[in-house]
């Protein structure tokens, strides 16, 4: 995202709507509203819930929520753990990126493994390789590369001009492409998000960590993207140069990924997954910081949000064993305590088909190609 640049440096910046959610086989995940199993996110009626209650081992937690911002956390098959700092849609930078991204894959579905479609570099990117005040990643006009490889080129180093390249790619034009995010936006149940671009360097594309969460739960449902995320470095095909990914939390305490992003309106913004082992049951769990020092540098605002977000994952990954186990004690009486979903998940059963770190260190490389300190 925007940001001036002295010499070729590298810096990091870091960056569910947290329903009580349940697990229903294959993965779909179902959002709690009310007394009744609400419809799909991506519903009206999804779209149009309040901030949903937390699962009842939040309650037995006491997480370190960043004191500005928005955060919200998810956990899959136990449901919300929290959301904090309001609903009020805020610049997102780079997290912009993961929208970009889903609507790609959702366009041009591939496997885990699979290279995907090739299609060539045009001119356009490979001169917006050099930009000095966004970040980008290097491609070669007229060069063939493989669907992959350009993903991993916007999503590790959140390259801008290959996200403006992906988007021409599958719709001719940036604008037809951006409301095809629209669109999936509010086909996920984010009514509290507007793209107007596809790599988040405008300002006026907005949203909340509650919105967000809605789409990493739905990103994060592709093997293929989530493979793309959990790469923690590329090499620049034709270029010979290995850049980092952005998200300097991978690898540490189960994080997986996703997207980092941080520019000044925006502050630091990071969406974030992380795995945890509970009961002998791996559990995805999925967070969103946003809005992290606004108004200060992008790199002041990305470091802020992976801080933010190494103590929240921390804490929850501490505390959550034991609140689950508190929440599934037994009661004095010998029976077992009582469990506020229960009489709702049996309602739903019978209910009709529609619900159906310190600071990064710098990298550089050759030819006037940067992976640039903001993302």
């Amino acid at each position: 995202m925007l940001a001036v640049r002295s010499g070729f440096r590298c810096s990091v910046l870091v960056p569910l709507s947290a329903a009580v959610v349940l697990a229903t086989g294959a993965g779909t995940w179902y959002a709690l509203a009310g007394d009744a199993l609400s419809h799909p996110a991506g519903s009206t009626t999804a779209a149009a819930a309040a901030v949903p209650p937390v699962a009842p081992a939040a309650k037995a937690m006491d997480l370190p929520w960043p004191a500005e911002g928005q955060s919200s956390v998810e956990v899959e098959g136990i449901g919300s753990l929290g959301t904090r700092g309001g609903r009020t849609p805020v610049p997102i930078a780079s997290v912009t990126k993961v929208m970009t991204a889903y609507v790609i894959l959702k366009n041009h579905p591939m496997r885990a493994d699979a290279p995907g479609a090739k299609l060539v570099a045009d001119q356009r990117s490979a001169d917006e390789s050099y930009s000095s005040v966004e970040t980008t990643a290097p491609v070669l006009a007229g060069r063939t590369y493989t669907q992959r490889q350009l993903l991993e080129l916007m999503m590790v180093p959140s390259g801008n001009n290959v996200a403006r390249l992906l988007a021409r790619w599958d719709t001719g034009n940036e604008k037809a492409f951006v409301r095809k995010m629209n669109e999936a936006a509010a086909a996920l149940g984010m009514n509290r998000t507007t793209y107007t671009g596809v790599t988040g360097m405008e300002a006026s594309t907005r949203s909340t960590a509650t919105d967000q969460l809605k789409l990493a739960r739905a990103a994060m449902k592709d093997p293929a993207f989530r493979r793309i995320v959990a790469t923690p470095t590329v090499t620049a095909p034709g270029i010979g140069v290995e850049i980092p990914n952005t998200n300097r939390l991978l690898g540490e305490n189960g994080v997986i990924g996703l997207k980092t992003g941080s520019s000044t309106p925006a502050g630091g913004n990071l969406m974030w997954a992380t795995t945890q082992k509970i009961e002998g049951t791996s559990r995805l769990i999925l967070g969103v910081v946003l809005h992290q020092r606004a108004n200060t540098t992008p790199t002041e605002g990305g470091i802020a949000a992976q801080e933010a977000s190494r103590t929240l994952i921390t804490a929850i990954r501490s505390e959550l064993p034991a609140a689950l186990a508190a929440t599934a004690a037994p009661s004095r009486d010998g029976g077992s305590a009582p469990n506020p979903l229960d009489g709702r998940i049996a309602r739903a059963a019978c209910a009709p088909r529609a619900l159906a770190p310190p600071p990064m260190s710098a990298s550089s490389h050759r030819g006037g190609f940067t992976c640039a300190p903001v993302s």
